[in-house]
């Protein structure tokens, strides 16, 4: 399995809809870090763009983007952009 990092930049104006849907998007992240896939994930910093990093490790980018596409923040349309990039882990792990 191949390392992704994946980050979300959320849409304008959609804090109170990401509100509204965070626990069925927690809820999600939490069914694939319990199933190993996701490895790491959390938002930016309250001085960035609004969005979110996520670590996952998946066979291909094709299916880390398939998998995401059920999050409900991307089925509400609360994610403006989304890019999904290998990554190689240089030093430090995720283990």
């Amino acid at each position: 399995m191949a390392v992704f990092a994946v980050t979300y930049r959320y849409a304008d104006d959609s804090a109170d809809a990401r509100d509204r849907h965070r626990p069925a998007h927690k809820n999600f992240l939490e069914a694939q870090y319990e199933a190993g896939l996701l490895r790491a994930s959390g938002p930016f910093g309250p001085d960035d763009v609004p969005g979110a990093l996520l670590v996952l490790e998946a066979d291909s980018a094709e299916d880390v983007t398939a998998l995401l596409d059920q999050d409900p923040f991307h089925r509400e349309g609360l994610v403006a952009e989304r890019t999904v990039r290998a990554w190689n882990i240089f030093f430090g792990g995720l283990k």
